[in-house]
């Protein structure tokens, strides 16, 4: 039985013109998910869960979710800011945005049967991290060992602003040791920089630091952890800020490192990133998928 994947994709509206999740890609009308399945599939997992908002389903699966459902597994959960352990008071009234990703893994739980990896719907994270993901979750039984993938942080930058990633530091054997986000590093590519004031000061990152982009593997003892964390969050941090406070799923990582209850693999990946983090990055999006196509690595036709 082959892994599955969480696709969080809840963070697209009800009208997908704009959104840049939902923005062609390529010739045949693909969208980045579309690619994300199909490596995924390539690689080995059998099943897939697109996390969504419940009011855009019927536009979702008309859009994209049709055709990657034609050829595997394919299933739906919904992330509903009412979705919460029961005992806690309702939504605040000023609560809009959606409690964050590991919150969006958590309107998974139903569904999630076997070892699985979690990626965002809007980034395009090349063959060998699933290849990666997909071995690491067959090879490795303890419930309490998980992998990341991560990246060299010159291969995940755009010349077009500056992009949030999350920084880790391993132990000598290669075990995620933490992860820090940094919400506003950019580039150029052979000396990144970092900023945590607004731009008034800039600290330099070598080119090749390990980062996250949310490319990770559980196993299905981690949403227990996720539900012991979403407590914990409901209680001590939403209330300092109702409005927007979120549960993120590093948050969960790094609480389970602090506890010494679990341990995660980092999977070092020489892949480029994709994105588009700004309108002005899909031209470069659209020309490095061509260039796979013409050396043979996609067809044009993702699904024919």
């Amino acid at each position: 039985m082959g892994p599955m994947l969480v696709i969080m994709a809840a963070g697209m509206g009800s009208r997908f013109g704009g959104l840049k999740q939902m923005t062609a890609v390529d010739g045949a009308g693909q969208v980045i998910l579309d690619y994300s399945a199909y490596d995924a599939l390539q690689a080995g997992f059998e099943k897939i869960v697109c996390v969504i908002k419940k009011e855009i389903e019927a536009d979702f699966r008309a859009l994209v979710g049709d055709r990657i459902g034609a050829k595997c597994d394919l299933r739906y959960a919904f992330q509903d800011l009412h979705d919460l352990p029961a005992g806690f008071p309702p939504v605040p009234a000023e609560r809009a945005k959606p409690w964050g990703t590991a919150h969006a893994v958590y309107a998974a739980r139903d569904l999630i049967d076997r070892p699985f990896a979690v990626i965002n719907a809007d980034d395009f994270y090349g063959r060998g991290a699933f290849r990666a993901l997909a071995d690491f979750l067959a090879g490795h039984r303890d419930e309490h060992t998980h992998a990341l993938v991560a990246y060299d942080l010159k291969n995940t930058l755009t010349e077009n602003g500056t992009v949030a990633r999350g920084v880790c530091t391993t132990d000598p054997d290669g075990y995620l040791a933490t992860v820090t986000e940094l919400t506003a590093i950019q580039g150029p590519v052979d000396s990144p920089s970092y900023t945590l004031d607004g731009g008034a000061s800039w600290t330099a990152l070598a080119p090749d630091t390990p980062v996250s982009l949310n490319t990770w593997g559980f196993h299905q003892s981690f949403l227990e952890a996720i539900g012991g964390e979403l407590e914990k969050f409901l209680r001590e941090d939403m209330p300092k800020n109702p409005a927007k406070a979120e549960f993120f799923l590093p948050s969960v990582v790094n609480a389970c490192l602090a506890a010494g209850t679990d341990r995660v693999k980092v999977l070092p990946t020489d892949e480029v990133w994709h994105g588009v983090t700004y309108r002005d990055d899909l031209p470069a999006l659209q020309a490095a998928l061509a260039d796979m196509k013409a050396a043979g690595k996609y067809p044009e036709n993702l699904w024919a």
